[in-house]
């Protein structure tokens, strides 16, 4: 009997086959990105941005002066108090915790995105136990067969050659750095909104305290007019006016420790634990007007700049970026996906022998599919790619022209509030010479009480309105740092 020579068996080298694919696997049918011209005029309105926007050239840096993405907070914010304040709820505030969690979303999500790249290589071993009927049997009888198999396998690999997982991974990681981009525009968000609450605070307690000190006033002056009522010498006019001021004043101190306590609410909800806590002993006071006009001194530059300077715009750009990257995964499908399952291992009827020599097995099964009738599901997802494209594109320019709107109205505010803040004084202080010569007045019997009680009221009107316009020039220089982009350390 002539025996033959085994023949060798030539086992497929995978490694080999998974480089070959993944260099194959480079192309994408994603449309070349481009991004949309900002809708917005090359410069700011002339009215607010002086000479930068008359020229279309930024305004040169004063010496020492920098740009508010290079401005950190705390040398934005020299209250003490308020930098407490800013960095607890940097660590406590709930909304930028969920800001910060969603950024380890889209990461876990990018992540197992960009695994579809690579091959998934198992390792599996089994044992299969079969009966076989006699009458189903060549010898006859009834037999058991027993397999032991072990080996590693990939399990269907696609072959990108069209680019549909490159493209999915491209959108993935779009997403994953649109959303750190948004956790960096909510924390300047979160910082200039406990700065707002904390100044308006303040400006509630200063109002607070100079309507306590006019209802003192108020109520001597009631009850000296009383007294005067009492022995003839003052009208019941005269008492009733003094009266109706008194609680007026009464009145509007109390609305404004309501508006406080509130406000504190307000701030204990940004900062994620209590405002009015041990340290509110030290709570400052409203920024005096030289203070306001060096945190209102930021250049701002051109509308251009804030493509690079805002967090908000980048993350815009980033969701667009992967709304066109999603395209392309669309186009894909319409093409033949090749996948690859491969298998090498060891097979053998008993346990023992499973690593003998000539054990070993292996297979290979490559598989093509081809998008023959799928009733338009393709057609329809490439054209809600293309939409949601659109979208974004939408989204991209809007979120351009709010960021313009805001700096404008905060170059506007910087430009108007100033001198409304002069005005607002010079009335309070024209207010209060007028109250002590009509008292002068009054002493020397040349004029009525009625005169005098008017000219508290004005008085009284004027100071509000003058801490009311301070606030509002505070929060226009906080927004005006928010606007430009500022600084997050």
């Amino acid at each position: 009997m002539t025996k033959f020579a085994r023949k060798p068996v030539h086992k497929p080298v995978l490694p080999l086959a998974v480089l070959a694919a993944a260099l194959l696997s480079a192309c994408s049918m994603a449309p070349t990105y481009q991004r949309p011209a900002a809708p917005v005029a090359a410069a700011f309105p002339a009215d607010t941005a002086g000479a930068a926007a008359r020229t279309s050239v930024p305004l040169p840096l004063a010496a020492g002066a920098r740009e508010a993405v290079d401005t950190g907070w705390r040398d934005y914010f020299a209250d003490p108090r308020l930098q407490q304040l800013i960095a607890a709820a940097l660590e406590n505030n709930r909304d930028l915790r969920t800001a910060a969690l969603r950024i380890e979303e889209a990461r876990a999500q990018y992540d197992i995105q960009s695994a579809d790249r690579l091959p998934n290589l198992n390792a599996n071993a089994a044992v299969t136990k079969a009966k076989t009927p006699a009458f189903l049997s060549p010898s006859g009888q009834t037999s058991i067969g027993k397999r032991y198999d072990a080996g590693l396998a990939i399990s269907a690999f696609e072959l990108d050659f069209f680019g549909r997982v490159k493209s999915l991974n491209d959108a993935a990681l779009a997403a994953y750095l649109a959303t750190s981009e948004a956790r960096q525009a909510a924390q300047i968000s979160l910082v200039a909104q406990v700065a707002q609450a904390y100044y308006t605070e303040r400006a509630y307690a200063e109002q607070y305290a100079l309507a306590q000190q006019t209802y003192d006033a108020r109520a001597r002056t009631y009850k000296l007019t009383q007294q005067r009522a009492e022995v003839g010498a003052s009208s019941r006019l005269d008492l009733r006016s003094s009266e109706t001021l008194m609680e007026t004043a009464r009145a509007a101190a109390l609305t404004l420790a309501r508006q406080r306590a509130q406000a504190d609410n307000a701030l204990t909800l940004l900062v994620g634990q209590p405002a009015s806590g041990a340290n509110a002993g030290a709570a400052g006071a409203m920024p005096s007007d030289r203070q306001i006009d060096d945190l209102s001194a930021l250049p701002a530059g051109l509308p251009s700049d804030l493509l690079a300077r805002r967090p908000d715009l980048r993350a815009a750009e980033q969701r667009l970026i992967s709304a066109n990257a999603n395209i392309g995964a669309a186009r894909a499908a319409f093409f033949p996906r090749i996948s690859l399952t491969a298998a090498l291992g060891s097979s053998s009827p008993s346990l023992n022998g499973l690593f003998d020599g000539g054990s070993g097995s292996w297979s290979f099964a490559p598989q093509l599919t081809l998008p023959i009738f799928d009733a338009g599901r393709n057609r329809a997802n490439l054209g809600l790619a293309e939409v949601r494209k659109n979208i974004a594109v939408a989204d991209y320019e809007k979120a351009i022209q709010t960021a313009f709107r805001e700096v404008a109205d905060a170059l506007a505010a910087r430009d108007y509030l100033g001198e409304q803040v002069a005005a607002q004084r010079a009335v309070q202080e024209a207010q209060a010479d007028r109250l002590k010569l009509l008292q002068l007045r009054q002493d020397n019997g040349v004029a009525s009480s009625l005169d005098v009680l008017d000219a508290q009221r004005e008085l009284f009107s004027a100071q509000q309105a003058l801490v009311q316009a301070r606030l509002l020039r505070t929060t226009s220089a906080i927004d005006l740092y928010r606007a430009l982009g500022g600084g997050i350390k």
